[in-house]
């Protein structure tokens, strides 16, 4: 029996093979006991309680740690034979290789993490949630660029030129997309300062429109005649953005005019008219109302209020209540509207001849 223990193949014994078996179905049970015992407890652990970071821990051990054990035990029985220097330095390259991707995968998974989590806290949560998938696609391509690059360090590669030339390389590209990494910035303010979100009401200069989507590039809104506006996010970040959609109440401004003929005690109650009628509607806010000026043609009062809310069309529903009451009262008083006259006096002369 020793005999046969001794007996070498490829400059192992036998028996240095069942030790090197051993050693790696050894790895196999205890990381299965692990599974089944530690991480199945801290499954049903992390299930009652409120928090979700323990759940995406134990799924991080479970999808990256668990194959970075298996490749362990599968390393350390190779450790315990002797092998030739090429077969281990393709073991070790396939080390360097599994855990730069099991590290990086689990670094951006992290970092998407966080960022749901951030969302998950903000308003309309899931509309911004689409709006960041530019944002965590740019971050995951940097990401693996740079552990690609910190393998191909670790493997022995020289890549100082690699990465002078990258910088040359960037430096061009910058230089030729301008435009393009400037409403990429744009598109970062847009995301994190909030000026406007898709849904919102926006005045850009001399457009205006819904917005629809928002982009890593471009911002597209729907204009009141219906055809879609697309703007570039330096224009927008450049601009004065009107957002009508954050507006808690509108001020309305209206003056009214009525004829000179007016008689004295009238012209002191319609301030007092007015206010009532104004007062009456529901969701307003009465500011002030006075006898502002001598026109032209008309006596002019003017008149100060707010809708409570940023509903254009409720604004014009209480504007027409206002006007149509303003009209009746009026009417039943006898109060008379100004409209552009012109009154002609003429002095007649008796002339002798």
């Amino acid at each position: 029996m020793q005999d046969f223990l001794n007996q070498t193949y490829f400059n192992n014994t036998i028996l240095s093979y069942l030790i090197a078996l051993g050693v790696f179905v050894l790895g196999i049970i205890i990381i299965n006991i692990f599974k089944r015992i530690v991480l199945s407890r801290l499954k049903k652990w992390s299930a009652k309680t409120d928090t979700t970071i323990d759940d995406f821990l134990i799924k991080g051990i479970e999808k990256s740690g668990i194959p970075l054990l298996y490749f362990g035990s599968f390393y350390l029985a190779a450790k315990t034979l002797t092998i030739p220097d090429k077969t281990f330095q393709i073991i070790y390259v396939l080390s360097a290789v599994l855990i730069t991707f099991f590290a990086i995968k689990f670094i951006t998974s992290s970092i998407n993490y966080s960022l749901n989590l951030y969302l998950d806290k903000q308003e309309k949560a899931e509309e911004r949630k689409k709006q960041v998938k530019g944002i965590t696609t740019l971050i995951n391509l940097i990401i693996w660029a740079l552990g690609f690059i910190f393998l191909l360090d670790n493997l022995g590669f020289e890549i100082t030129a690699v990465i002078a030339g990258l910088g040359i390389g960037g430096i061009a590209i910058a230089l030729a997309a301008q435009t393009i990494l400037g409403d990429l910035f744009s598109y970062f303010v847009i995301f994190f300062d909030r000026p406007f979100e898709i849904g919102d009401f926006i005045i850009v200069g001399d457009k205006i429109g819904t917005v629809e989507y928002i982009g890593i590039k471009t911002t597209r809104l729907r204009s009141l005649s219906g055809e879609q506006i697309v703007l570039s996010n330096t224009d927008l970040t450049n601009s004065r953005v009107h957002n009508y959609k954050r507006m808690e109440k509108r001020r309305v401004v209206f003056k009214l005019g009525v004829v000179y003929q007016t008689p004295a005690k009238i012209l002191n109650e319609i301030p007092a008219l007015v206010r009532s009628i104004i007062e009456s509607q529901s969701d307003v806010t009465f500011d002030r109302g006075h006898f502002s000026s001598y026109g032209d043609f008309s006596l002019n009062f003017e008149f100060v209020y707010f809708v409570l809310g940023s509903d254009y069309v409720k604004y014009m529903d209480t504007q027409q209540k206002i006007n149509l009451s303003i009209y009746e009262e009026f009417e039943k008083k006898g109060i008379e509207f100004a409209y552009p006259t012109q009154t002609l006096f003429v002095n007649k002369t008796d002339s002798q001849t």
